[in-house]
């Protein structure tokens, strides 16, 4: 996984392509077979992969593709407390 933290939404959306393509080259998959597994167009495959732009609805259909999925349902899951100290220092 990348180290770099990003700091701005571009700079996310960039990292998140870099990753992307990874695994689609991990599981060798040209762009336009990931777009045809996925039901994205083509143009928003390479789009993404270029510019880390796309819309969520199309990154969630490659992230099914890509066995992803998961990692995406636990976006923004709320953390429980392990210890009383977390809720006192306020560290969840």
């Amino acid at each position: 996984m990348n180290n770099i933290k990003p700091h701005t939404p571009g700079e996310l959306g960039k990292l998140i392509a870099g990753n992307l393509r990874g695994r689609r080259k991990n599981y060798k998959l040209s762009m336009q077979r990931l777009a045809e597994l996925s039901g994205v167009s083509f143009g928003s495959v390479r789009r993404f992969e270029e510019t880390g732009e796309i819309s969520l609805m199309s990154l969630l259909k490659i992230a099914i593709v890509l066995d992803s999925a998961d990692e995406f349902a636990q976006l923004f899951e709320v953390q429980e407390p392990r210890s009383i100290m977390e809720i006192i220092d306020g560290n969840l």
